[in-house]
């Protein structure tokens, strides 16, 4: 998977993907979560641009998951639904999820409880420094990411404040979940995010 900054314009949409994840338990495909945001505005937007848009957003993070993920989504405890879906996000973005992977993950590991600016701008210039393409981007990009990465973690619960020293807090997922992502390969994703090595 190559590096992209295209979440820099694609926010967390948990209420949205929770809604798209029912309608997909209950048997919508999830190519149909585009016509329903267009034709029922399920996602209630102004624009049929923005419309298309977000259902373009959550069907490309839905579109591979299993049912049982998808279920775990529409109907688990709300830290496990927050976390699936930051699962779903990671799992479609490479620069994102190595973010977690050495960062965040390091942290809880560590027991260093603070993710500041200077580990996203370490973070950001070693990634320059391994990549052409990430070395192109240019600073506005960089600042966007690390707002976009702020509020995503933020929004699903795993930091406690958007500003300054942001807290960590420590994820709780289902251990049912834990097992089931382990099972399926998917062990550097979940990982990532709880913190846990192997």
């Amino acid at each position: 998977m190559e590096y992209k900054s295209t979440i820099k314009s694609r926010p967390y949409l948990y209420k949205e993907t929770k809604k798209a994840a029912s309608l997909i338990s209950k048997g919508l495909k999830a190519e149909g979560i585009k016509n329903k945001s267009l034709e029922d505005n399920i996602f209630q937007l102004e624009s049929e641009t923005r419309k298309k848009e977000v259902a373009s957003i959550i069907v490309a993070r839905l579109k591979d998951l299993d049912k049982f993920i998808i279920d775990k989504i529409s109907e688990g405890n709300v830290e496990t639904s927050k976390i699936l879906v930051l699962y779903a996000i990671i799992k479609t973005d490479r620069l994102f999820f190595e973010f977690m992977n050495e960062v965040y993950k390091e942290k809880l590991l560590l027991r260093e409880l603070f993710l500041r600016d200077k580990d996203f701008n370490t973070f950001f210039q070693s990634k320059r420094e391994q990549s052409e393409k990430v070395a192109s981007w240019t600073e506005y990009t960089f600042k966007k990411l690390k707002q976009v990465y702020v509020r995503i973690l933020f929004e699903c619960g795993l930091i406690e404040n958007q500003k300054g020293d942001r807290k960590i807090k420590t994820p709780i997922l289902d251990s049912e979940v834990k097992e089931y992502l382990y099972k399926i390969g998917d062990k550097k994703y979940i990982n990532a995010i709880v913190g846990e090595c192997g």
